[in-house]
């Protein structure tokens, strides 16, 4: 049996979870993805369902693993407590995951459990084993249904007062704009988040996917959405260099899958918007590890505890 340290991740969201058993090397050595089914029955206890799943997941790791776990990490949208045991905030979605104490539903696997939001833990996955690996400094944005993001500092995942800090995503780039669902007006999730895109191309586009195929077909409303939202994604960035000083920034999720249509137009408007004293640039990068990141990263916080 190796001497390293070996690590459940657990990624729970709205549509499927993600399970990965990986070293403290960020080596997957299994892996697996179940649906949520995140319905609400009178007659169960909310979320059975997805526990139940979670649980079998975990279960089967230890049992088909040569290697001794430690530790269990699992990502969950929300707010986590101070001491990074359950979600404590998260109205709306996944019925039966605010309060709700894992180390419990662990404690025949006798390991240490620890729970933090999404979003931090695809940040986490990505300074430890992927395009951030061996930076200190680093701001990510995860760029989907709707915006979030995570902070590094010196090293350590900031999550701040309340846990609350990499809500990257309702900073403002419009004073004007309307207000999101924090509140804030022209937030950064609506400028480029995929469940406004109807509403920004006034009934035109339902997806991201669709208002970039039609760019890239030279479309000019699309042109026009399009251009914006990356403009104002790169005000956002900018605004983020400004404030934290990363050495590097990292960009996730489904929106990035525009790959080059998204990229190269940023980085233009990073030319015209970013602060670069002495000429230095701040670079910009895409996420490396896929899907599984937000697993990768829940087991990483879990052996490493930062």
């Amino acid at each position: 049996m190796s001497d390293k340290r070996y690590a459940i991740g657990i990624d729970l969201g709205a549509t499927n979870i993600k399970g990965v058993l990986v070293d403290e090397d960020g080596l997957i050595v299994q892996k697996e993805e179940r649906e949520t089914h995140d319905q609400t029955d009178p007659n169960h206890e909310p979320g059975r369902i997805w526990k139940k799943a979670i649980l079998e997941t975990v279960r089967s790791f230890m049992e088909e693993s040569e290697q001794k776990v430690t530790s269990i990490g699992l990502a969950a949208p929300g707010i986590p407590d101070s001491q990074n045991n359950s979600i404590v905030y998260m109205p709306g979605r996944l019925q039966g995951l605010e309060n709700f104490s894992w180390s419990q539903l662990f404690s025949e696997q006798q390991v240490s459990v620890k729970v933090l939001n999404d979003a931090h833990s695809a940040l986490m996955a990505e300074a430890k084993f992927g395009s951030a690996a061996g930076a200190e400094n680093v701001v990510m944005l995860t760029l989907g249904t709707g915006v979030g993001g995570g902070v590094m500092i010196n090293g350590k995942l900031y999550q701040g007062n309340f846990q609350r800090a990499g809500h990257l995503g309702h900073i403002t780039v419009d004073s004007q704009g309307s207000p999101d669902i924090t509140g804030i007006p022209g937030s950064l999730e609506d400028a480029i988040g995929n469940a406004t895109i109807y509403k920004r191309s006034l009934g035109r586009f339902e997806s991201t996917r669709q208002l970039v195929d039609a760019y890239k077909e030279g479309d000019y409303l699309a042109s026009y959405l399009w251009l914006k939202s990356v403009r104002d994604l790169s005000v956002g960035i900018s605004s983020l260099i400004n404030a934290f000083s990363p050495d590097l920034v990292v960009l996730g999720g489904g929106v990035t899958r525009a790959g080059e249509y998204l990229f190269d137009p940023l980085r233009q408007f990073l030319d015209l918007y970013e602060w670069k004293p002495g000429g230095r640039k701040t670079p910009v990068k895409k996420a490396t590890l896929g899907p599984f990141a937000g697993a990768i990263g829940a087991a990483a916080f879990s052996i490493y505890k930062v």
